[in-house]
């Protein structure tokens, strides 16, 4: 069997959706070559139909290889669980997965109870939104996130991700949260109940070293670092130590296309 490749969407796939070059060409010749291929992404906001028909867009066929964070997040949810959500749709459709229940914020104002307080990207974050998350925390529920990434690689720049936000609901509540997404163990956990395979062999293919490059030590395989999403080209271990915190990389080249062509040399 040959290795896994764990992949990044975000700055390795494509930018906001627009495809970087080479990217679903290298994808094909490492499925042909027999290599599976499982998308791993922390964006937790859209569903997986939508992140299956956005990869289908740009030439890829994903069904039943993407996993993102919200459903890392939903795996440490319990059915029957009371969930107030602070996310996209993504979020949403991994919680009913588990039987957890969805608490409304019209509720929380009435003084509904909320068991967990569940935070990923939203482009509709405000301080409303802050003030009923946090005081929730601060009654009792626990404050889980699906991912600490504090940008968000887009074609004209990075963009406050899911992290910031989080961030922003930890210091008004005053708790740290639990975080589920890349490079945690809720989500290797995820990963390994779709793809068993994954040994030390595999490759997990990314934009970020402190997420995924400590991901691939998390999942004990290889890293590949791609220059094509939010680390420069230019950036080096010496330059800034913290960047690469928690990940030595097997590779590091400039895109996915290069990846694939060192994997197929294997």
């Amino acid at each position: 069997m040959r290795p896994v490749i764990l992949c990044d969407l975000d700055g390795v796939v494509w930018l906001a959706h627009r495809p970087i070059p080479g990217s679903s060409e290298a994808v094909a010749d490492m499925r042909a070559a027999g290599h599976r291929v499982l998308f791993v992404t922390n964006n937790s906001s859209a569903t997986v139909a939508t992140q299956e028909q956005a990869l289908a867009d740009v030439g890829i066929d994903a069904r039943g290889d993407v996993v993102t964070s919200a459903m890392a997040g939903a795996h440490v949810l319990a059915s029957g669980e009371r969930v107030l959500i602070c996310g996209g749709p993504g979020i949403h459709e991994a919680v009913g997965v588990v039987g957890a229940e969805v608490v409304s914020h019209d509720d929380v104002d009435r003084g509904a109870r909320v068991d967990t307080v569940l935070v990923g990207f939203h482009r509709n974050f405000d301080y409303e939104i802050m003030r009923r998350a946090s005081g929730a925390v601060r009654a009792g529920a626990r404050l889980v996130g699906t991912n600490d990434d504090a940008t968000y690689p887009t074609p004209d720049g990075p963009i406050p991700g899911g992290g910031s936000i989080l961030a922003a609901i930890s210091t008004a509540a005053g708790r740290a949260p639990l975080v589920t997404g890349k490079p945690y163990s809720p989500m290797a956990d995820v990963v390994r109940a779709v793809e068993p395979g994954v040994d030390s062999r595999a490759v997990m293919v990314g934009d970020r070293p402190s997420t995924d490059g400590a991901f691939a030590t998390t999942m004990g395989c290889r890293y590949a670092l791609v220059r094509s999403g939010v680390t420069p080209a230019h950036l080096l271990v010496t330059d800034d130590p913290a960047w690469f915190a928690g990940s030595t990389a097997w590779l590091d080249v400039a895109d996915l296309a290069a990846v694939a062509r060192v994997v197929l040399e294997l």
